[in-house]
This record gives C-alpha cells, sequence and structure tokens, in this order.
C-alpha cells in the first residue's frame, strides 16, 4: 500500500495539516472526512472504510479533547504520523510523539519532548528540555521557556510567553 494519508478534519487547521503534509513529499495521496465539507471525501464516523486505500490518517481537529476522541478511535487502523514542516527546525535530542503537527516556523529546541496529538503552530518556540503534554496546542508565535512542563489539553495561546 502507497503511504496516503486520510486528514479528518477539513477545516483551517485541516488545510494547514494538508500543506505540511505536501511540504514534506511523503504522502502520494491526501484527502479528508469531515462532516462539513465539500472537499471531503466522507464523513468522519466511516473513517473505517477507508483502511484499504490509506495506511495513515491525521486528526486535524482543533479543540484538544475531539482531537484525543478521534485519535483514540483511529490509532489501532492507521498509522499516526508525525507531520513536521519542512522549514522548522527540530533539535536531533528532541522527541516527538506521534499524531502531532509542527508547522512551518516553528522550533523545537535540544531535549524536549512534545506529546502525542499536539499542535505546535506557525513561529512557535519550545526551548530545551521542556516536556509538552499531550493534545496540547502552543499557538502561532507562542514561547514556552526551558524546563518548563506544559500539562495535557492546554491550549498556550498566540503570542503568549509560557513558563508554566
Amino acid at each position: 500500500m502507497m503511504n496516503n494519508l486520510l486528514i479528518l478534519g477539513a477545516g483551517g487547521h485541516g488545510r494547514v495539516v494538508r500543506e505540511t503534509a505536501e511540504a514534506m513529499k511523503f504522502f502520494p495521496r491526501i484527502d479528508f472526512l469531515d462532516d462539513n465539507s465539500e472537499i471531503a471525501i466522507g464523513k468522519l464516523n466511516k473513517f473505517h472504510k477507508f483502511t484499504n486505500e490509506y495506511n495513515y490518517a491525521f486528526v486535524a481537529i482543533g479543540n484538544n479533547l475531539l482531537r484525543e476522541k478521534w485519535m483514540n478511535q483511529i490509532q489501532n487502523l492507521f498509522k499516526l504520523p508525525v507531520l513536521i514542516h519542512p522549514i522548522s527546525y527540530i533539535s536531533p535530542t528532541a522527541n516527538i510523539c506521534d499524531g502531532t503537527i509542527i508547522c512551518a516556523g516553528a522550533i523545537i529546541n535540544t531535549n524536549s519532548t512534545i506529546g502525542k496529538g499536539s499542535i505546535i503552530s506557525i513561529g512557535a518556540k519550545i526551548d530545551h528540555d521542556c516536556i509538552i503534554g499531550n493534545y496540547t496546542h502552543i499557538n502561532a508565535g507562542a514561547i514556552v521557556k526551558s524546563n518548563t512542563i506544559v500539562d495535557d489539553f492546554i491550549k498556550v495561546d498566540a503570542g503568549v510567553i509560557f513558563s508554566g
């Protein structure tokens, strides 16, 4: 099977996910599932019908709790990729968990961990030795200072300097 990607959610975040995945040049086919979009090939709850055509799926839903719900439903049927935009910087000692997106211009510094299902938006900066919990969202331009822990399900708003 080819490395096809099915994106759950075709809203603004879903379109960012698609462009990031395209920039990676790894997925030959990328399509959406969404309950309210004309560009989707099906509804969210029909994901199980696509297991023969797609071996990767990514949940592109901005709400942290809903993202966890959908990831839990699809994780045994699809591979959950880490999507990293090619113009971001990821330290070789950083650990990025499944189902996470690192958007354009983001920086993940030395020895930091990003939990599963997280969103690191454009221009966000995670300094060294940070632990970013599961299903978090570090929004555009936010900075997480060194040695900081961000708990699961937290959203750090755009432009905020977060130190715990």
